[in-house]
């Protein structure tokens, strides 16, 4: 693709943006379908004024990273009733009056990836984890009408994050007192350099069928080793990464995404 004085401008803001998949998955989209546009990523310490640049230089749509998913609101026109539940937003879309929407993929993003395993309505998923990424997940399964169990090492914070929910939750350490349909793992334990590391026992792991990690570097962590091994279903953190983009790409473009595209080059990244 050419760039010239027509081609509309995504990105991504946050910091930092130097590791993020999200312009390689986006730009092979565009490229893909032939659109004229570009996304690039915007390292950025202040979301008032990234978004003020951004307005100014008449940029389409972002994507939203650690730490502006919450700092950004109140510089938005309006918001999606579930991000304005989850109380972050990941997707911004600017319109032609330079108005700035915001939404949220992420549980989107989770609930199709896990929906490539088993129907959400009425089943009922062990989600690990109490910051950011779990109650976006949280709130997102139950829009999907699933029942949710949290469970933490931390207990105050689960039990805060519970009573957001309106949800039952445990300590990690009762892990052995639940049956769920899933098992997901919405925190960062298994990412590199800490990849030999998983909350869960393994002998546990054989009472959920299927089981669901948001990491993706490495890709098969050692929560999702194992748990094959037990017999589930396994699920990858690239899987609700390609999802929570593609329903980015399509909030922008008004286009189906191109999801096999997307799918490989984010797989070329992470086997690199």
């Amino acid at each position: 693709m050419q760039i010239n004085g027509a081609t509309e401008i995504y990105g991504i803001i946050g910091n930092p943006v130097a590791h993020s998949l999200s312009p390689i998955m986006h730009n092979s989209a565009f490229a893909a379908l032939g659109l004229n546009k570009v996304y690039v990523a915007f390292p950025a310490a202040n979301a008032e004024k990234a978004l003020a640049g951004c307005l100014a230089l008449g940029v389409h749509g972002l994507s939203v990273t650690i730490p502006h998913k919450e700092t950004v609101l109140p510089h938005l026109d309006s918001i999606d009733p579930v991000a304005e539940k989850i109380g972050a937003v990941n997707t911004l879309v600017f319109d032609k009056d330079k108005k700035i929407h915001g939404l949220n993929t992420d549980w989107s993003g989770a609930n199709r990836a896990l929906a490539d395993k088993l129907d959400l309505k009425d089943k009922t998923i062990l989600l690990l984890g109490a910051g950011g990424s779990a109650k976006a997940i949280g709130f997102g399964l139950l829009e999907a009408g699933a029942r949710v169990i949290l469970a933490s090492r931390t207990e105050s914070r689960v039990k805060r994050l519970g009573e957001t929910l309106g949800c039952d939750w445990i300590h990690l350490a009762e892990i052995d007192t639940v049956q769920a349909d899933a098992l997901v793992n919405a925190t960062s334990v298994g990412m590199r350099p800490l990849e030999n590391a998983s909350l869960v026992p393994a002998e546990s792991l054989g009472k959920f069928p299927v089981v669901m990690d948001i990491v993706y570097a490495p890709l098969e962590t050692r929560l999702l080793r194992e748990a094959k091994s037990a017999g589930c279903e396994v699920i990858n953190g690239l899987s609700m990464l390609l999802y929570q983009g593609a329903a980015q790409f399509e909030a922008w473009t008004g286009q189906d995404a191109p999801l096999e595209v997307m799918r490989q080059a984010l797989m070329g990244m992470v086997a690199e």
